[in-house]
């Protein structure tokens, strides 16, 4: 991206260096140069690159001074650079002001007035075209506070007459233009790092843009600032060492005080190629766009004023200033279609994201409005803005000012270097007013604090302000001692008194976005949901409660709620009382909404469309088109169009393309997702329409296909594991007799169980279950193979795994459940404990994670079964257990002559009945496949059947005690 005259940073200095010296002698900084030199000669023993260093900073001051084109060097976020912004724009009232901004965001910028900041400006791309499709979606944010000197510029050049605003820094396509991701991309994410609170997360993952980024990017140049400074952290050292000395300065101080430390962190910056490029490259940029801009309006330089980062300011490329050269050429944004908002902020969100101190900025917003009340500047606020006292004042054209005489610039940095630190008086009346309240708030979170603690936060504080070099103790110096003072060895609230202090000093301020700034879909939703006659703006959690069936109107609430619950995050929308299910509809909810702490996530929904059925529409077809989409998410996409948006074109659209899906798949994976929701839509589709739609007819004909060409490789898969086995079985035997009547072939699901061959014990169950399904074994054989597994002694340890197929077993075949509880009865009651103890946290977990639905089967067939009392127990025998005694179920009979005719007299009579009722037995010889005709009567011998009663009277006597005889 760079142009053709592209340079190494270090090469610049030469350059400058010599000319520097090839100039007249009257130059203002000649004097700071002889000092600089002679301490660099006295330090170093001699001109080395010390000496080029401190004498490049002086060439960058006196370059940047030297502009016709006035440069206003900022920090972000600074109370100084604010003030000084505020006090410069009333003094040169100036016509153009450029800004270092997305040129891109211009056209929001006059929404800043419905708001109530922070807020920030956010461009957002969906869908990309020209960028990787994993980095979507794209976002980058630009956090504006009050106390910036941007938001300074923005409000002067927005509410005064003929003032324009240009923004030139680059557009929100070239960051990602330039952007580095391609090579991070294998670097992940620390697993260790703490969940970032709601607050931090304001801005997601989106790319910050900030003016002034004024911080050492030489770890060791920082780390030295800060021991020496004796401090924490870069903000607290910023706040001591610039912002405090800043604060009462005049303009050309400011300047190149600003100048200085800019060009100082720019040299000592380590070499990172890409950074400095595009570091480079946005200083090209913005000269590029700022005389393109004067050629074409012709506007004078002294009336321009170009607001950018002091890290930019001191800047050392060709094409710096307006006579710079013109060889950098732009390259054209891609086919990325950008959409642009308004989006909350919070302090914390701008500190999370750019790197500060938890509570930096809610102090510099605390000095801020100190230095305004102390200095009597009147800062720049935008008409309209929430807070903002209305000005009665008329506004006058910039052309109406008095012109302000333009003073030659002077040295003003070896006085500011010279003169010793300012020490401020303490002021007791604060610090103590500091101390009271700390004491309050830390009572208030359950703190055991009294009057003596903050006697002791008072001292602590001075003693901590003198053991750094300070007369007066600094926000920072006043919470270090109120955590040494106040919290001792636990926190017993969810605060601590670290976050105390943060909230007493200003706290985490949130940002709005007023209605009339949102996007259309936001709008919308606002507008239906206006029958709930609540504040949504508002932060926090309100509950919601609709009468559907009192109030009709409020169905249509519902139905909005109940889309946003899907789209956005959690939290955003919950209920509380009501579901909502295919087929079902309640009367009715409740609901926690908190629209207003989300609203961030709902501006975004209208970057997607203008309402919200559109935007989970697209949604619901992206998920189904993915590349890496399955029948299961597609059927879930099929749900969510019937249930949300009751759209059958659209279901029906999507169903098709699952059969596609379904069709393309080769592993089981996604089975019992499949099989919960064709369930559940046939279940629907069953009892709201006359007929089934074709497309469901189509899948289950289809599943019923694939699932019987994958189940023996299922079965045999390592991979693929018992419960996915199960859902195959339960989509077949489930679906069977639809899937019979569509045209399928029941033989090639006995096949398919036929060619099965598991090694593993519990698919093997699973495949026993199968088989007694089918008819191919008998639960008596079942019973008896079960039975031998416990009589082995290799096989007992393994024999919970064949329970557990068993118990999966429930899912494809309900009718055996009374034959598990036996299974796993006679576990209970033969297993060794050093077997059966260690399966059951097995047996609870797999009911729990994988048999939420058979737990209750399992639950209601042993109630069935064993006793309802205790006392019976021990008397109890198991039903599978209980032989009936072949006494019991015997007629007595009778010794001597009566009772020698007495069991042949009832064999006749049997007999005789069966021989004038042959019904019967013809039934049952052709359940039992026998095709033999009756033999003809012969009156001297009894009927053939008498003989084998005779051996076997058990049956027959049973039979008779049955009908009473």
């Amino acid at each position: 991206m760079s142009g053709p005259h592209e340079q190494h940073p270090d090469q610049p200095h030469d350059q400058l260096h010599d000319q520097s010296r090839n100039q007249s002698h009257e130059q203002p900084f000649d004097s700071l140069r002889g000092q600089l030199q002679e301490a660099a000669a006295e330090f170093a023993g001699g001109p080395d690159a010390l000496e080029g260093i401190l004498l490049g900073l002086v060439d960058d001051v006196d370059r940047a001074v030297r502009e016709p084109l006035e440069i206003f060097p900022v920090c972000h976020h600074s109370p100084a650079s604010a003030l000084a912004m505020a006090r410069r724009l009333r003094e040169k009232q100036p016509k153009v002001v450029y800004l270092e901004l997305c040129e891109d965001m211009a056209p929001l910028l006059t929404e800043l007035r419905n708001c109530r900041l922070p807020v920030a400006v956010q461009s957002f791309a969906t869908e990309v075209d020209g960028f990787p499709a994993e980095w979507s979606p794209l976002s980058v944010v630009a956090p504006i506070t009050e106390a910036s000197a941007e938001y300074q510029a923005i409000a002067y050049a927005l509410d005064t007459p003929g003032v324009e605003l240009v923004l030139v820094d680059r557009s929100s396509d070239h960051v990602f233009q330039w952007d580095a991701r391609a090579e991070r991309s294998g670097q992940t994410a620390d697993p260790d790092a703490p969940p970032a609170e709601e607050e931090q997360a304001l801005h997601g993952d989106a790319v910050g843009v900030e003016i002034g980024d004024l911080r050492p990017r030489f770890a060791e140049l920082e780390e030295h600032l800060l021991r020496h400074g004796r401090v924490r952290h870069w903000s607290e050292w910023w706040h001591q060492y610039v912002e405090l000395p800043l604060g009462d300065s005049d303009h050309d101080t400011y300047r190149q005080v600003m100048f200085l430390i800019g060009s100082l962190f720019r040299r000592l910056a380590p070499g990172d190629p890409h950074r400095v490029r595009v570091d480079e490259d946005r200083e090209r940029y913005m000269w590029t766009r700022m005389r393109e801009h004067r050629a074409a309006t012709g506007v004078d330089p002294a009336d321009c004023l170009y607001v950018c980062g002091a890290f930019h300011a001191a800047s050392r490329v060709e094409e710096f200033g307006i006579d710079g050269a013109d060889t950098f050429e732009i390259s054209p944004r891609s086919a990325t279609k950008w959409q642009h908002g308004l989006i909350p902020s919070s302090h914390a969100a701008i500190e999370a994201q750019f790197g500060l101190a938890a509570g930096s900025v809610s102090i510099a917003a605390t000095v801020w409005a100190k230095n305004v009340k102390r200095t009597r500047v009147r800062p720049y606020r935008l008409e309209g803005q929430a807070g903002a006292k209305k000005s009665k004042a008329k506004k006058k054209a910039v052309a109406a000012a008095p012109p302000v005489a333009e003073i030659e610039a002077s040295d003003r940095l070896t006085g500011f270097l010279r003169q010793p630190p300012v020490l401020d008086g303490l002021d007791e009346a604060e610090l103590l007013g500091w101390s009271v309240d700390i004491v309050r708030a830390a009572r208030r979170n359950g703190y055991l604090s009294s009057t003596a603690d903050a006697i002791a936060v008072f001292e602590t504080s001075i003693l901590l302000a003198g053991m750094r070099d300070r007369a007066r103790p600094t926000p920072y110096d006043f919470q270090d001692a109120a955590v040494t003072c106040i919290e001792k060895d636990s926190v017993p609230g969810r605060r601590d008194v670290r976050r105390l202090v943060e909230i007493m000093m200003g706290g985490d301020r949130v940002g709005q976005v007023g209605y009339e700034s949102l996007p259309p879909l936001a709008r919308d939703v606002h507008d239906r949901l206006a029958p709930l006659g609540l504040p949504l703006q508002k932060r926090g959690v309100q509950r919601a409660l609709l009468d559907i069936a009192g109030q009709q109107e409020l169905e249509s609430c519902s139905d909005v709620l109940w889309m946003l619950r899907r789209l956005l995050p959690h939290g955003a929308a919950r209920p509380i009382m009501g579901e909502r299910k295919l087929g079902e509809r309640s009367i009715q909810e409740s609901w926690d909404l908190a629209l207003g702490t989300h609203q961030r996530a709902l501006i975004e929904l209208g970057y997607e469309g203008v309402s919200i059925e559109q935007v989970l529409e697209q949604r619901l077809r992206r998920t189904a088109y993915a590349p890496t989409a399955t029948a299961a998410t597609v059927l879930e996409a099929v749900e969510d169009a019937t249930l949300y948006l009751r759209s059958r074109r659209l279901a029906d659209e999507l169903g098709t393309h699952a059969l596609t899906v379904l069709a393309a798949e080769r592993s089981v994976d996604g089975a019992p997702e499949v099989l919960r929701r064709v369930r559940r839509l046939l279940a629907y589709y069953r009892t709201s329409e006359p007929v089934l739609p074709p497309w469901i007819e189509s899948f289950v004909k289809a599943g019923y296909a694939h699932y019987c060409t994958l189940l023996p490789v299922a079965f045999s898969d390592e991979d693929a594991t018992v419960r996915q086995v199960a859902a195959m079985l339960g989509f077949l035997f489930s679906m069977e007799s639809l899937a019979l009547s569509l045209g399928c072939d029941r033989t090639q699901l006995e096949l398919a169980v036929g060619q099965s061959h598991p090694e593993d014990p519990s698919k093997t169950a699973l495949l026993w279950a199968a088989q007694t399904h089918l008819g191919t074994l008998p639960r008596a054989e079942l019973r008896s193979r079960c039975d031998a597994l416990l009589g082995n002694p290799l096989v007992v340890p393994s024999y919970p795994r064949y329970l557990s197929g068993f118990v999966h077993a429930l899912e494809p075949v309900p009718g055996l459940t009374d034959f598990v509880v036996e299974a796993v009865s006679n576990a209970f009651g033969r297993l060794p404990d050093p077997v059966l103890l260690p399966w059951l946290p097995t047996l609870i977990t797999t009911l729990r994670r994988d048999g939420a639905d058979l737990a209750p089967l399992l639950i209601r067939e042993a109630g069935r079964i064993f006793p309802g009392r205790l006392a019976a127990l021990d008397a109890w025998v198991p039903p599978w257990l209980a032989q009936p005694a072949a006494d019991a179920l015997r007629p007595a009979r009778r010794a001597g002559g009566s009772g020698g005719s007495g069991g042949g007299a009832a064999h006749t009579r049997r007999s005789a009945l069966l021989v004038a009722h042959p019904q019967t037995c013809d039934a049952v010889a052709g359940l039992l496949g026998c095709d033999e005709e009756w033999a003809p009567e012969d009156a001297g011998a009894g009927p053939s059947g008498a003989a084998l009663l005779g051996r076997h009277p058990e049956t027959a006597a049973a039979l008779g005690v049955l009908l009473g005889g």
